[in-house]
């Protein structure tokens, strides 16, 4: 018999395509779970497939990579899609497909399978990534394929003795280090609150402590290695974060989002790490960077964001554009101090070996390194371009008082710009 390889999470769409796979493609399931971080019971789940009918069911601990190999590159480069959006789900994709195919290859499987809709995102994520990595791979997509909505497949789990939480039932959860995402129900009433019931990591900020936590978090190279003078790894340290600013009501998100498809959905995510990190380095590059670099990088980012967003992790220009971050972050390094209060995050100091900034240059008091008196030449230079535009095409008055009009041979023109000097 055929084999499949689902990427499997336990929850409702998941759960009932072991089913449905052998049904409709006359196929095996190997169920496959990439701990990526997400806040479940695995060993659960991994007896649920098996006693739903997978023929095996693993548990990839992926955790450390994710973190390390594509976090941290997504860090250094601030990824934030629309502005707004960590990109958790979407960073975990390309991870989870590469232990997908490298399942298929050693099971020597005829299928991938997912259970993403017709009308998301991931289903790009997961089929591209695929192609990049090996396309010789078939992808088959039940959801898609069929058209199940969550009520059939609902009422589905009930013919068939197939366990489903309440919660799952609810809502759309997707969960990894670097963020919750919750969608479906009520929240796509796009006008109403989200109620509390769809958050799981985060107090409301009005239920957080009324005294703020102050963090002090060290950055090598772009990537943080201590939490409060605590070496850490960087999984732990994410998981940490997610603790405390959950606690303090950091990393609440609620956006209209630009779907890849072409459609507006409504989106809410839990990233309390994710939301205080790229703060924090966000913060620490300003420092240490130089003015042009800083301002040059932010066109990249979105860049990048929007490629992760899409898909794109494996393509040859996203890789390039890691080079180009990995460059730029060889001088961010150093502690930044972040106060969390209320579901607020205010960056309230930082210091670095590599700081750009001199309180002698920068001071209005006391004992001064800059020199004042270049700065009448400066400006005179500065500004000529814009004075002489102004004399020739705006009509200004030289000290004279006489109009200015445009010159009308190269001699007169010379006229005009000694009386600009």
């Amino acid at each position: 018999m055929k084999k499949t390889v689902l990427a499997y999470s336990g929850g409702l769409d998941t759960s009932v395509l072991v089913k449905i796979i052998k049904e409709k493609y006359d196929s095996e399931v190997i169920a496959v779970t990439v701990d990526v971080g997400q806040q479940e019971n695995l060993p659960k789940i991994r007896k649920k497939a098996i006693a739903i009918g997978a023929v095996k069911a693993l548990i990839i601990d992926a955790r450390h990579e994710f973190a390390d190999s594509y976090i941290a590159p997504a860090l250094k480069a601030n990824a934030l899609y629309e502005g707004v959006y960590p990109l958790a789900t979407a960073l975990a994709r390309p991870l989870i497909v590469k232990k997908l195919v490298d399942t298929a290859r050693e099971y020597s499987a005829a299928y991938i399978g997912h259970g993403c809709t017709g009308k998301g995102n991931d289903q790009v994520r997961f089929e591209a990534a695929i192609a990049c990595l090996d396309p010789m791979i078939s992808v088959i997509a039940p959801v898609r394929e069929f058209g199940l909505s969550r009520d059939y497949e609902i009422e589905y789990a009930h013919q068939n003795n197939i366990p489903v939480e309440e919660r799952l039932v609810t809502y759309s959860l997707d969960e990894n280090l670097w963020g919750r995402s919750i969608e479906c129900g009520v929240l796509e009433n796009e006008a109403c609150e989200p109620p509390n019931d769809a958050f799981a990591w985060t107090l409301s900020p009005f239920d957080a402590p009324n005294y703020a936590a102050y963090l002090e978090i060290e950055f090598e190279a772009g990537i943080p290695v201590s939490l409060n003078n605590k070496r850490m790894l960087f999984a732990e340290l994410i998981s940490e974060l997610n603790r405390i600013g959950g606690l303090h009501g950091v990393g609440r998100i609620d956006h209209i989002e630009s779907r890849l498809v072409g459609i507006k959905s409504r989106e809410v995510y839990e990233a309390p790490a994710a939301v205080i990190l790229i703060k924090a380095h966000q913060d620490l590059e300003k420092l240490v960077l130089t003015k042009d670099l800083l301002h040059f990088k932010p066109y990249l980012e979105t860049t990048y964001a929007d490629m992760i967003y899409n898909g794109l992790w494996f393509s040859p220009l996203r890789n390039a554009l890691s080079a180009f971050f990995d460059e730029g972050q060889k001088n961010v390094n150093g502690k930044v101090i972040a106060k969390l209060f209320k579901g607020n995050v205010n960056i309230v100091g930082r210091a670095s070996a590599n700081s750009l900034y001199i309180k002698n240059l920068a001071t209005y008091q006391g004992h001064d390194d800059f020199d004042v008196s270049s700065s009448k030449g400066f400006i005179d230079i500065w500004s000529l371009p814009f004075k002489v535009n102004a004399m020739i095409n705006n009509g200004a008055k030289p000290g004279n008082g006489n109009q200015v009009h445009a010159p009308e041979n190269a001699l007169e023109n010379e006229e005009l710009l000694d009386a600009a000097k």
